[in-house]
This record gives C-alpha cells, sequence and structure tokens, in this order.
C-alpha cells in the first residue's frame, strides 16, 4: 500500500476519523508552542471566552477539523512519507495564511491586523508547518493501520 491512492474507490468515512485523531495529535506540539507565547486566552476569545482553558479547547477542535479536511485531499495522492511531508509544509502554510493572517484577526474584530506579519506571525508559520508536518505524518502512520 505504500503508493496506493483512494482516486477510484468511495471516500469512507473512516479516513476523515483519521484525519480528526492526526489533527488532534498534531496539534499538541503546535498548542504547546502557543501556550508559551501565551496564544490560549486569545484562542479562547474566538467563541467569546477569555481563558487558557477554553483556548485549549477551541485548538482541539479546530486541530480536529483541519485534520479532517487535510484527510479528505490527502487520501488522493500517493500515500509515501515524502509526499506526506512536503503536503503537510504546505497545508500548514495554507493553514497560516487563512487561519493566523486573515480569519483570527477578523474573528476577533482586529481588521487591521489582517495580513500584518511581525515576530508573532513568524512564530505562527513556524507553529503552522510543524502542525502540518505532524498532522500528514500521522495521518499516515494512521492510515496505513486502519485502511
Amino acid at each position: 500500500m505504500s503508493t496506493s491512492t483512494l482516486s477510484t474507490q468511495k471516500l469512507d468515512t473512516r479516513v476523515l476519523w483519521l484525519g480528526a485523531v492526526a489533527g488532534i495529535i498534531s496539534g499538541i506540539p503546535f498548542g504547546i508552542l502557543m501556550g508559551m507565547m501565551g496564544m490560549m486566552p486569545m484562542i479562547g476569545m474566538l467563541v467569546g471566552v477569555d481563558s487558557a482553558f477554553v483556548g485549549v479547547l477551541v485548538h482541539a477542535a479546530i486541530s480536529a477539523i483541519t485534520g479532517a479536511i487535510y484527510s479528505f485531499f490527502a487520501v488522493r495522492f500517493p500515500q509515501t512519507w515524502g509526499v506526506a511531508v512536503i503536503a503537510g509544509v504546505v497545508y500548514g502554510v495554507i493553514w497560516w495564511v487563512l487561519g493566523a493572517l486573515i480569519l483570527m484577526p477578523a474573528l476577533l474584530g482586529m481588521f487591521q491586523n489582517i495580513f500584518v506579519i511581525g515576530t508573532m506571525q513568524w512564530m505562527s508559520l513556524m507553529g503552522h508547518i510543524i502542525f502540518g508536518v505532524v498532522l500528514a505524518v500521522s495521518f499516515l502512520w494512521l492510515y496505513r493501520r486502519a485502511m
């Protein structure tokens, strides 16, 4: 199964669950980095609660959802470690642009900060790339064992 794809198979909901689990796994190192940066209360503010604990819960939910989205696309590509690492980097950068540079400031009403890139955003890029690579590698590992 080293180079198999799902192109001729029906998408199995198990794939989405595997992606969600991989998303939670990959959210752990990213969440630790965000916690060290003091970002968790701001993540909590996405649901209107200025709390690090709520931020952790919101981050876990976002990680699971983005992991499931990743799995939807990932099964259409060759299931190799090299493809996974490249896909993870690309996916991390995509979510950095969408999440950190657009959605987060917009949802927090900080419209003046959309596409503003400073030290925190560069650190966020590093976190998103780590998230993407751990996500892709975790998903591939889980996928190979479950499917």
